[in-house]
């Protein structure tokens, strides 16, 4: 994990001085900052408190490289952010239990049905139904997508240490995170390294185009 975390490191680092005016999808807001670090002792603080173990890449993650900040979409969620069940507006009556085990094992969902004068108090009911926190009993939630969309890393259950998307904002319900075709599941530093080797990619080439444009107006 050491090599792992140092070669995120330097992709990181890269990336940055690449995207110096901020392309990448979310990087506007995080502009490729990190926030501190996390102490060894700040960890089991936090561990204790919710009677969780935070998955060991996750942890090499806070303690070596930052608590949130730069990452995929809008960038990484600080760790006391994870708890919030939404997080665009975060309410302290609105928490995710993260003592209890994670439900599911395969993509989930449920009908609410069509919404029509004649049924506004079952659909009502349905979607209370829907949103109820227990559904995401067991996630932490890591980075907003934006339109209530959230990616969660699994801290309890038998998908421990896995990437899934709550995606019940736009009736998509909760699934595996599909981030990569050739992965049925994903955990976290395979899924923040995945992200930076796609945005260099990506930067790589517009900046060999913009190069090309350069040169061929040179020419002209």
């Amino acid at each position: 994990m050491k090599e792992k975390i140092e070669r995120i490191k330097d992709k990181l680092n890269r990336l940055k001085k690449l995207d110096k005016n901020f392309d990448a999808f979310g990087s506007q807001k995080h502009q490729y900052k990190l926030n501190r670090t996390k102490s060894e002792q700040e960890l089991i603080d936090f561990e204790k408190t919710h009677s969780i173990s935070l998955p060991i890449e996750y942890r090499g993650f806070l303690k070596n490289i930052g608590n949130g900040g730069a990452g995929p979409y809008y960038g990484l969620e600080p760790l006391e952010n994870g708890r919030f069940a939404d997080l665009d507006y975060m309410r302290e009556n609105e928490l995710i239990d993260l003592s209890r085990p994670f439900p599911h094992t395969e993509h989930w969902n449920l009908d609410l049905g069509e919404l029509t004068e004649n049924n506004e108090e079952e659909y009502a009911k349905n979607e209370e139904e829907y949103f109820d926190e227990k559904w995401i009993n067991g996630l932490l939630r890591v980075a907003n997508f934006g339109c209530g969309v959230y990616l969660n890393l699994v801290v309890n259950g038998s998908e421990f240490g896995n990437l899934w998307v709550d995606d019940r904002c736009n009736d998509q319900g909760i699934y595996p995170d599909p981030y990569s075709e050739k992965e049925d599941r994903i955990q976290f530093l395979d899924w923040y390294e995945l992200w930076l080797d796609k945005e260099l990619k990506e930067r790589k080439a517009g900046n060999k185009t913009n190069l090309w444009s350069k040169l061929k107006s040179m020419w002209s």
